[in-house]
């Protein structure tokens, strides 16, 4: 496969998302490269791994350097991740090769980002409900709960080693339910970081194993990374509300298309999701209106 020009593009819309929302690139980029482009599911997750392993350090490093990375719990996160996300990728090739692992691969694909789109709104949910006093103030230290964060790790390394999904959006919401304390800052910068050998692991494993493609691998990266850029400034400028509205509408659809969900069903859900995020949207727009508003004296 030579340099794919369409698919670099479509590199720069979900970098672009991704800088925007700080939603995982894996549940948009796979599903993207199985359903428009006819990737082969086993190419897409091997190919979408090795290009996130690329990416993955631009935004660990920056967080490293601002110390907001609790490197107890990326320890014991990584313990379990890194073997775990190897033998996903073993237990792929235990299904063979051909159409069974491209169907086994299709279906936990869809699986895992339905499970994303249900942690996007459990997140939101959460983060709606957080009081201030929680995310002010200094960084915060926990004690690591080794036992939990292992098994964290394993389930999710797992998932990642077949999927490509979950290395963010997964483990950022399990994060926030076991160290309530940790700030929004500190929970991004210990999954990214976390993130980078258990990606590390399961792309080797792809590359020895799977159906890395490097040109398709080069198209990702090349859109990619300036998406990423231009999303974070603009990011750090106007609410990404919209932005994570549309993309979740856009994954519920991805994730039933991929567990073969008819088409009129899929309709009627996004028909619903629509709905949903349209009157979501128009109830904080008004919460926000009255905020604004300022208060009227009545007269007499």
């Amino acid at each position: 496969m030579h340099f794919e020009g369409y698919i670099a593009l479509a590199g720069l819309i979900v970098g672009f998302a991704v800088g925007m929302t700080g939603m995982g690139g894996g549940a948009l980029m796979t599903p993207i490269l199985v359903l428009l482009f006819k990737v082969q599911p086993l190419a897409a997750v091997s190919s979408d791994l090795v290009a996130s392993l690329i990416m993955k350090p631009l935004g660990a490093g920056v967080h490293a350097t601002s110390r907001t990375v609790q490197w107890r719990v990326v320890r014991w996160l990584c313990l379990g991740s890194i073997p775990s996300a190897f033998l996903g990728v073993v237990f792929l090739r235990s299904f063979g090769s051909g159409r069974t692992v491209q169907n086994v691969v299709s279906l936990a694909l869809g699986s895992v980002v339905l499970m994303a789109v249900a942690a996007v709104i459990v997140k939101t949910l959460v983060d709606r409900r957080r009081h201030p006093s929680e995310t002010d103030g200094e960084f915060a230290s926990v004690e690591v709960r080794r036992g939990p964060t292992l098994i964290i790790g394993a389930v999710t390394g797992f998932i990642v080693g077949i999927t490509s999904v979950g290395s963010g959006t997964l483990v950022i919401v399990a994060l926030l339910f076991l160290y309530p304390r940790l700030r929004g800052s500190q929970m991004v910068g210990t999954d990214l970081s976390q993130a980078i050998p258990m990606v590390a692991s399961a792309a080797v494993a792809h590359i020895l194993y799977g159906d890395f493609q490097l040109a398709l691998t080069l198209s990702i990266v090349a859109g990619s990374i300036p998406g990423v850029l231009i999303g974070s400034v603009i990011s750090s400028h106007t609410s990404s509300g919209v932005v994570r509205s549309a993309l979740t509408v856009v994954l519920v659809a991805s994730g039933l298309k991929l567990v073969n969900v008819p088409t009129p069903a899929v309709g009627a859900a996004l028909a619903v999701c629509v709905l949903v995020v349209a009157s979501t949207g128009l109830h904080t727009w008004a919460a926000r209106r009255r905020v604004r508003q300022p208060a009227v004296a009545l007269t007499a």
